[in-house]
């Protein structure tokens, strides 16, 4: 994504994340997914519960890694969705100082469509 704004809304799940730079009342939109799917969990625990635990927080950590190389590009961040995979990228961030210059907050929200969600992260950087 390019950083024309300094302003961008996540709104995610554990599976997947809608990414709205805000920038002069538009949208530059991006999805990203983790690569733990349902059927990779199907196949991971035929193999055995600990060995699916063991893969699915592999995926989640590179699936939060993604989303924090894009967040260190902007100057506030809005995390926001119905579970708590919101909170937990939160704690990642929160535990490294690179991130100490970035405002971000964390909402709690159900599930929206596109264009909820887009309204959402509108209002809330017209703050």
């Amino acid at each position: 994504m390019a950083t024309t704004g300094n302003k961008i809304g996540i709104w995610m799940n554990h599976s997947i994340a809608h990414l709205m730079e805000h920038a002069n009342n538009s949208f530059e939109i991006k999805t990203i997914e983790s690569k733990f799917t349902h059927q990779e969990k199907v196949n991971s625990l035929l193999i055995g519960e600990l060995q699916m635990h063991k893969k699915e927080q592999e995926e989640q950590t590179k699936y939060y890694k993604k989303l924090t190389n894009i967040v260190k590009k902007y100057k506030e961040v809005i995390l926001f969705g119905p579970t708590n995979a919101k909170q937990e990228l939160f704690n990642v961030i929160a535990s490294d100082n690179r991130f100490e210059h970035i405002k971000i907050e964390v909402k709690q929200t159900d599930k929206m469509s596109p264009n909820q969600q887009h309204a959402f992260v509108k209002e809330f950087f017209q703050k």
